[in-house]
């Protein structure tokens, strides 16, 4: 399955992110996951790439599992952080192998253990990860693009400078980051087009799980908590899971409707390995005939 042959379809293509399951609990979870997210019949699923490669054994089985047991439309993130070429082209070499065609290329965040060593040929930048794959393989490969900048980049306009390296080095979509505001997401896409970036471009949509998730993940991530979000955030009691759930749920909605409306190629969802969300803005999505 090649991600850019779903993009040029004339409806939303809708898809799921998992990352691997990372313990024997998880793990036996994972399978009743899938199986409620599949009966959703997503376009496609896709599977993320641990820091310095930590998940890259995880990252293949669940990868195998979701094409082979769950026969679901896979694409595979690779995070390139501190890995040298070689280690590159083995896990490249066995989703080739497994029949993999898209690829999500990122550089990745530095491994939080303190041992972690570089290789010291591994790359600095998403765009020479993404030139040095497309050298050597045929894969279809995606990229990240960042609506409010990276929370490294030096400024946002910066940083879509550097989004269209990663296109010019053979990206052909872009998935983007979480935001809680769809202007942010607008004006980005209106930048990028300026600039001649002419790939699909694809939000992302992160419900509120909980709140303190949704404030860890927003410093973490550079997504804005918008006065709006913030004053639900505050008037609802953070203890009540499903107060909250709700919260994200009906929040998620409203975004996914503004943006449908603009004609977004599709929208990505950020599941973090959970179901009730994602199913209940999805099914409400599918009831207004939206998706």
């Amino acid at each position: 399955m090649r991600v850019t042959d779903l993009y040029k379809k004339n409806k939303p293509i809708i898809s799921l992110e998992f990352f691997p399951p990372r313990n024997e609990k998880a793990d036996q979870e994972f399978d009743g996951l899938i199986d409620r997210l599949s009966s959703l019949k997503p376009d496609y699923m896709s599977v993320t790439f641990g820091a310095g490669g930590s998940t890259r054994d995880g990252s293949y089985q669940t990868v195998k599992k979701i094409m082979t047991e769950k026969k679901q439309a896979t694409v595979a993130y690779i995070a390139g952080y501190g890995l040298g070429p070689k280690e590159i082209t083995d896990v490249l070499d066995k989703y080739r192998e497994l029949g993999v065609e898209t690829i999500f290329v990122i550089r990745g965040d530095k491994p939080r253990e303190d041992q972690f060593t570089s290789h010291p040929d591994s790359f600095s930048y998403a765009s020479e990860m993404i030139s040095f794959i497309k050298d050597r393989y045929d894969f279809t490969l995606g990229c990240a693009g960042y609506p409010e900048g990276h929370i490294e980049a030096q400024s946002l306009e910066k940083d879509i400078e550097y989004l269209k390296c990663k296109v010019d080095s053979g990206a052909e979509y872009i998935v983007a980051q979480y935001f809680y505001d769809n202007d942010y997401f607008f004006r980005y896409t209106e930048k990028c087009r300026a600039l001649g970036i002419n790939v699909p471009i694809i939000p992302g949509i992160m419900p509120v799980y909980t709140v303190k998730m949704t404030r860890m993940l927003s410093k973490v991530c550079g997504a804005t908590i918008t006065d709006l979000l913030r004053k639900k955030l505050d008037e609802v009691d953070a203890e009540d899971s499903k107060a909250v759930l709700q919260l994200g749920i009906d929040f998620a909605i409203d975004q996914c409707r503004g943006l449908l409306k603009e004609k977004v190629p599709g929208l990505h969802f950020y599941t973090m390995d959970r179901s009730e969300s994602t199913t209940a803005i999805i099914q409400c999505l599918k009831q207004e005939k939206l998706i």
